[in-house]
């Protein structure tokens, strides 16, 4: 079963999801480490709470990326990680470390890329008057927020909607969208060929993409 390592900085909910998910039995994966750069992120209990193996590397304590990064890697190789997520972890990896981790590291980000890269991306959905935003779980690459999708899911943008409102909402499908991604990867059903992911099966993940498992 592939071992998969959770980075975090902050709350952990995507975290639980895949969590809920594991313990569900519907998540074919064993959750070996959990590592924050902050200390003390509510995350941490999370994991704690469901068993899994904890650590803090704190980026502040380290003289610039690379030795934070080396650190980071130090972790993961004494949990034996195997693959990665990144579920709401707030600093960006250089190419080096993500170049390591080719094809074995994902990352959850709260709009449909490639529209609306990086930070404050529902008030800015709002803001361009699309009528659509959302959520994507995809393969990580060096440039930010680019590198094969495997999975959305669409929230139409209602009347009166804030920030805040649109966020909550497109939460929840990020809560049912990254469990489903791992689990596709996990069982060899999603592979990248080159910009884009195949993913065997693929009537039934595009069902799953429009109306997300509840």
């Amino acid at each position: 079963m592939m071992r998969v390592g959770v980075l975090i900085s902050g709350r952990g909910s995507n975290l639980q999801s895949l969590i809920d998910a594991r313990d569900a039995g519907s998540l074919p994966v064993e959750l070996v480490s959990v590592i924050s750069n902050v200390a003390g992120a509510p995350g941490l209990e999370r994991a704690k709470a469901a068993g899994i193996t904890s650590n803090v590397v704190d980026h502040k304590k380290f003289d610039g990326r690379a030795p934070f990064e080396d650190a980071l890697s130090a972790a993961l190789l004494d949990a034996d990680v195997e693959f990665l997520c990144l579920a709401g972890f707030m600093r960006l990896l250089t190419d080096g470390f993500v170049n390591k981790w080719q094809d074995r590291l994902i990352n959850i980000h709260p709009s449909l890329l490639p529209a609306f890269k990086g930070l404050d991306t529902h008030a800015r959905a709002i803001e361009a008057g699309v009528r659509f935003a959302g959520c994507t779980v995809h393969f990580v690459r060096p440039t930010m927020d680019e590198g094969p999708i495997i999975v959305q899911a669409a929230v139409p943008i209602l009347s009166g909607d804030t920030p805040a409102s649109l966020g909550e909402r497109v939460l929840a499908e990020e809560h049912k969208i990254y469990p489903l991604a791992l689990r596709l990867i996990a069982e060899e059903r999603a592979t990248v060929d080159g910009a884009r992911v195949i993913i065997d099966g693929a009537d039934a993940a595009m069902e799953a993409v429009i109306n997300p498992p509840g």
